[in-house]
């Protein structure tokens, strides 16, 4: 019988974990850790099931964090999970979810001019088009056009579950399953929560696609923006998604 998701789904952890590893490590040793017979709980397995855990780091550009297979008694096929893992200090900080050139994401979503170039003038990969705009690097959407505009919305529009998709789940072997959140409060044992990930893509998804007061790109709880800093280095022109992962928790 399956256990209440909602309760399961999240919780105060019984012990410290630093990072991914610490996470791993809780995971290899489930038998003893009750933090991660919580978190496997919470993926719809029933303890008393599982023959074996096994967990690893997962490496390269990849949504998933943290791949984990799970062998059930009397069972030849293993469930594999991966999760993609956001370690948060700061409640009211933000998180980078995908970062790449405008020209990578032209490839990956079929994107046509004239918003290639508006993306690339806010970014700064292209030199301002007016004088008279708040950054002589670039320019921010609401100082373009107003048809530009019109049609950067329409297509984030058409276009938003595939971009969900990509930015939060991935598309390849390692594409993120579930979606764990850790909330390691000062002084304070951490909270954790975790959430399918077709429950986050529609979490973050939901809310109206708008162009932001500070001249930035809204797609529901997610934010566009052009990712700075970098010293100065050309990658500040590259084009970033961000997400306060501390929101999932109002979802409960």
């Amino acid at each position: 019988m399956k256990r209440n998701l909602v309760q399961l789904g999240s919780k105060t952890a019984k012990d410290g974990f630093a990072n991914e590893k610490d996470i791993v490590n809780k995971f290899n040793h489930w038998q003893i850790d009750t933090d991660a017979q919580d978190w496997l709980n919470a993926m719809n397995y029933e303890i008393s099931d599982i023959e074996k855990v096994e967990a690893e780091l997962v490496t390269g550009h990849h949504k998933a964090d943290v791949q984990v297979r799970v062998r059930i008694f009397f069972k030849t096929l293993i469930g594999i999970e991966n999760l993609s893992i956001k370690l948060i200090s700061n409640p009211s900080g933000f998180n980078q979810i995908d970062k790449r050139w405008v020209d990578k994401y032209v490839e990956m979503w079929n994107i046509l001019e004239p918003i290639v170039t508006a993306l690339k003038l806010f970014t700064g990969e292209l030199n301002p088009t007016k004088t008279n705009v708040r950054d002589v690097r670039r320019m921010f959407f609401d100082e373009m056009e107003k048809e530009i505009q019109a049609t950067l919305l329409d297509f984030f529009e058409k276009t938003k579950i595939l971009i969900l998709t990509d930015i939060l789940k991935g598309n390849d072997e390692f594409s993120a399953s579930w979606f764990m959140v850790v909330w390691k409060k000062k002084g304070e044992k951490p909270q954790w929560i975790i959430r399918d990930i077709n429950y986050v893509l529609n979490f973050f998804g939901t809310g109206t696609i708008e162009i932001t007061k500070q001249g930035s790109l809204k797609i529901g709880k997610i934010t566009m923006q052009r990712k700075g800093g970098d010293g100065g280095r050309k990658t500040a022109n590259m084009l970033q998604f961000k997400i306060n992962p501390i929101q999932l928790f109002e979802s409960e």
